[in-house]
């Protein structure tokens, strides 16, 4: 199948709304995190009508070249570092105009946990009308595979072929720190709690941000159809939680964690950037404990703020 003609100017039709947001003729390779997330908030985002800023990465080599586009709404493909900046302007221009459009970045971890940070952190502290989505491969894969600050610790990439010796960024504490109404992580692996997220922070105002595990076949060296049980091990084994924050002080955890030491055995065998005996086992699941430890307290000791997030008060 053909890819269709980039969408004309910058309103959607009823048509345009009808499409899929990820067509047929995208550039994505096969098995890609990605590609999942993207067809999960296709589904979140019904007749929604939607922009998206897409910073370099592999999210906007999947348009394909100009003037087509695989993309089922318009898009403006920003520079590394200013998608959130892109998406501000567009999105107080889309309140001035009062027109019912919702802005969204799609941005890698490359654009969000490192080059990008200086504007997310810009946008979230002004509460900024965004709903801002990472879609976290831990690499930078568009570029050669080169460790980000969202490698985790032993994975080898062309930048560390002896293996990451430094810690994963918390990104989604970070984000939570700002205050802002909504952020979350997601897993592909339990479809009805990501569509549920997804579909909540399209409907809420303010500054909102999404963290989805996204496997990456090339990048991770692992089969294209083991993504989603990659993710699933990932939760099983405690390695990626999966919650929700409110107003930087409401946790609260949405799939259950495990403590399964063969899920995580099975997590790291199923990926060639994990080379076998390369990991001391013990220290991650320490490190998987003290960071559950960490969860588990925000999720006690924290109370909501008021207003919520329902109605969070936008800072000029």
């Amino acid at each position: 199948m053909t890819k269709e003609p980039l969408l004309d100017g910058i309103a959607q039709t009823e048509a345009d709304r009808d499409l899929p947001l990820l067509r047929p003729g995208n550039t994505n390779c096969g098995g890609c995190g990605m590609s999942i997330a993207l067809q999960m908030l296709s589904r979140a985002l019904s007749d929604r009508n939607v922009r998206i800023v897409i910073p370099a990465c592999c999210g906007i080599v999947t348009a394909g070249p100009f003037p087509w586009s695989a993309y089922g709404a318009p898009v403006v493909a920003s520079t590394f570092a200013s998608a959130a900046a892109v998406a501000s302007g567009l999105a107080r221009t889309a309140r001035m105009n009062d027109e019912d459009t919702r802005v969204l970045c799609w941005a890698g971890d490359g654009g969000t946990y490192d080059i990008g940070m200086a504007t997310l952190s810009a946008a979230a502290e002004r509460n900024e009308d965004i709903l801002y989505v990472c879609y976290d491969n831990e690499i930078y894969g568009n570029t050669g595979g080169q460790r980000s600050s969202a490698t985790p610790v032993g994975a080898r990439t062309t930048t560390t072929p002896g293996g990451e010796d430094l810690r994963k960024k918390d990104i989604l504490g970070i984000m939570a720190a700002h205050g802002i109404p909504y952020a979350a992580s997601l897993s592909l692996a339990h479809p009805e709690d990501c569509l549920e997220k997804f579909r909540k922070a399209l409907d809420l105002r303010g500054f909102r941000f999404l963290h989805v595990l996204s496997p990456c076949p090339t990048g991770w060296k692992s089969e294209p159809a083991e993504g989603v049980r990659l993710i699933r091990l990932a939760v099983e084994a405690g390695l990626y939680p999966v919650l929700e924050i409110r107003n930087g002080r409401e946790w609260r955890v949405t799939v259950d964690p495990g403590d399964d030491e063969e899920a995580l055995r099975r997590y790291f065998r199923s990926q060639g950037r994990f080379p076998e005996g390369s990991l001391d086992l013990a220290k991650v699941r320490a490190e998987i404990e003290e960071h559950w430890r960490e969860i588990r307290k925000m999720s006690k000791d924290r109370a909501p703020l008021n207003p919520g997030p329902e109605s969070p008060i936008l800072r000029p």
